[in-house]
Parts: structure tokens; C-alpha cells; sequence
């Protein structure tokens, strides 16, 4: 079963310096019927203005996973990292016993487009911990890439929890067909362009999730940059 999560379904926040949607509930924004996919909790499509960003703040107890699409981000935590996590860069901080951190868009004109990803840990009380890894243009068109894994194969980042996420390019007559599991549960975000998952035609910010599916068929890309989540029911 194919279910379809239209971008202009999803929950809106304006904070005039940031502009967020919210695919699950998220903040003020409460959707009994939208609270996740398995252990997917959240997918913020956000936006930052120039010279302005999320002040330091904390987590504890889940898989944070940041993939900008426009700009940079520039993050600090409490575990003494700092960097800039630029367009095809995957970012996973586990915030385990707990961590504080900060995101800023330094740019005086650009705005930073990114989307914020929590996934829930394989188990609570994880040792506070990051790791960035970029993935070029080549390597995730017209095929979906494996950017982060439980076991970090294939040069993944390390997710601390039962899920992996795939991320793909596909235009024109590019496409790519992705086995899967009946026993889990699987969400496709597209980020940005169209594209055809299984006959369903999708547009930026649409999502679906397939449950007792057995293949997952993307084509008719243009522009596309998509992701997708295989989760434990």
C-alpha cells in the first residue's frame, strides 16, 4: 500500500527568520494521523535567512541527521565539533545522554534550505556523537546512494538506529528500482523537482510511504533529489 503526503498537506511554520514544513508533527504543529513512519519522527524542511539560525539548544535520546540542499549550515556543539555542512554533505549527531548544539546560516544574502531528520535510537542513553561525510553529484545520479546505515557500510555515515536513508539525482530518462522488505516500512521524501514513485507522480515536498510493498520504481525525474527511509515497523 502506497500512501501519498502532499507538501501542501503538512504543517507550516513562519518565524520570518525561518520558514519550516513540517511532514510529521513537530512543535506547535500537532497531527494525531501524522506522528511518524515506524522510527521516522521527523522531516523539517527548513529554511534560514541570511545571518540568522537556531541558537544553542538541546537533545538527548535521538538520531539527528541534517542533508542541506541550498547554502550552508554552519554547526557547534557541546563535543567541541564545528564545521559548515555544505549541499551533498550528510550530517548525523547522536544525542544520546545529551548534547547542545547550534545552526547558523552565516550568509549575508543566501538563504540556507536544508532538511532536519530525527530518527528514534536503537536504544536510549547513547554516548553523544557526530560524523559528516559529503556525497558528490556522480555518485547518487540516476541510482539511490546509501548515505547512512546501522553498520556505516559503503562508506555511509553511522545511523544508531534500525533505519537506513538513500538518497538519489534523477532526470529525464534516468531511474533506479529498489527491492524491498514487506516486513519494514519505507518513506520517500522528494526534496526538490518531480518525480514518478511507482505510477504516483510527485512533486518537491511530497512524501510516501510504502508498507507491505515488495519494489520501490523511480522515474520521469526532473530536477529531482530524493530520499528514501527503510524503517522497522
Amino acid at each position: 500500500m502506497i500512501t501519498l503526503r502532499r507538501a501542501e498537506d503538512r504543517g507550516q511554520a513562519d518565524h520570518g527568520w525561518l520558514k519550516s514544513a513540517h511532514t510529521f508533527s513537530f512543535a506547535d504543529y500537532h497531527d494525531p494521523a501524522h506522528m511518524g513512519v515506524g522510527n521516522l519522527r521527523v522531516i523539517n524542511d527548513d529554511r534560514i535567512a541570511p545571518g540568522t539560525g537556531f541558537g544553542t539548544h538541546g537533545h538527548r535520546d535521538m538520531e539527528i541527521v541534517s542533508y542541506v540542499l541550498e547554502g550552508e549550515l554552519a554547526h557547534r556543539d557541546s563535543m567541541g565539533n564545528g564545521a559548515a555542512i555544505k549541499p551533498g554533505e550528510v550530517q548525523r549527531m547522536t544525542a544520546g545522554t545529551g548534547v547542545r548544539h547550534s545552526e547558523f546560516n552565516h550568509a549575508p544574502a543566501e538563504t540556507t534550505h536544508f532538511l532536519q531528520i530525527w530518527l528514534l535510537p536503537s536504544r536510549p542513553g547513547l554516548e553523544p556523537g557526530y560524523e559528516q561525510k559529503a556525497f558528490g553529484d556522480a555518485e547518487k545520479r540516476g541510482r539511490l546512494r546509501l548515505v547512512a546505515a546501522p553498520d556505516g557500510r559503503d562508506g555511509a555515515v553511522t545511523l544508531h538506529a534500525d533505519a537506513s536513508i538513500r538518497a538519489g539525482l534523477f532526470d529525464g530518462d534516468e531511474s533506479a528500482e529498489l527491492a524491498l522488505d514487506p516486513g519494514r516500512l519505507t518513506y520517500v521524501h522528494l526534496a526538490r523537482g518531480e518525480l514518478t514513485l511507482n505510477g504516483h507522480a510527485l512533486r518537491a515536498g511530497d512524501g510516501a510511504k510504502l508498507a507491505d510493498e515488495t519494489l520501490l520504481r523511480l522515474s520521469d525525474g526532473r530536477g529531482a533529489d530524493v530520499l528514501v527511509f527503510d524503517l522497522q515497523k
